[in-house]
């Protein structure tokens, strides 16, 4: 009897996604020894991972179904429960039982965000995502914490749980985002995207946690203000 055949090609993209539930385990450890800079970055490296999975299996041409919901387990871990402890090791536990909660509606809401997608994903549009992605809201909440920690903003702990809460809320929001999964450069504008890419990878590589933490914020908003825009505009030609 022949021996089912082993294709190495699935193996590359769920390395990935498995060192990307490593990482965040690794940040996780980090958040409970108090080292939160180092819990934060460690996030930022999930990131990095969990794009690597995806692009690779597209390259390689070795989706899956199992590595599909394995994507979505890593997430729930590297983005979901990684940065939700960040969070209350940091800030959450100065504020009690809303400390908590606030931590614990982040893992809950992503995992309804991770669910959610799952389901619609044969279906939905290519170029946009219905709330916020899970990668997107993890990656906020470790850059506003980086830079709580950096500047000391003892001010700003409160505003950053409320932040944390309503990015879970925008998780499982109908607000659309764009996707950037099928972003190409056009020629006639490829000098200028090109300019302003160099122009950021400058900036990063000065100040990393600003450059990603403002661009990241901004994203997030202007999800909210293309909503109220749209809704308005909707509401002025049913009048």
């Amino acid at each position: 009897m022949e021996r089912p055949h082993f294709d190495l090609r699935y193996l590359l993209p769920n390395f990935f996604t498995a060192l990307s539930i490593f990482v965040g385990v690794i940040s996780m450890i980090a958040s409970i020894k108090g080292e939160f800079e180092k819990a934060a970055w460690l996030i930022f490296l999930s990131l990095l991972l969990d794009g690597l999975d995806g692009r690779v299996a597209r390259w390689t041409n070795s989706c899956s179904k199992f590595g599909i919901e394995f994507d979505s387990l890593a997430d729930i871990v590297a983005f979901g429960v990684a940065p939700a402890l960040l969070l209350y090791q940091s800030i959450g536990h100065h504020y009690g039982k809303f400390g908590t909660l606030v931590s614990a509606l982040f893992v809950v809401f992503g995992a309804i965000r991770l669910a959610r997608f799952n389901v619609m994903a044969p279906t939905s549009e290519p170029s946009v995502f219905i709330g916020i992605p899970i990668p997107t809201a993890a990656i906020s909440v470790a850059g506003w914490v980086l830079l709580y920690l950096k500047y000391g903003w003892e001010d700003l702990q409160f505003p950053i749980l409320l932040f944390a809460l309503g990015i879970s809320l925008l998780m499982v929001s109908n607000i659309r985002y764009p996707s950037f999964k099928k972003f190409s450069l056009q020629r006639n504008r490829m000098v200028r995207s090109l300019t302003t890419i160099i122009i950021f990878l400058a900036i990063l590589y000065l100040y990393p946690a600003e450059a990603v933490t403002l661009l990241i914020t901004i994203y997030i908003f202007s999800g909210i203000i293309r909503a109220i825009y749209f809704l308005s505009k909707r509401r002025r030609k049913g009048e």
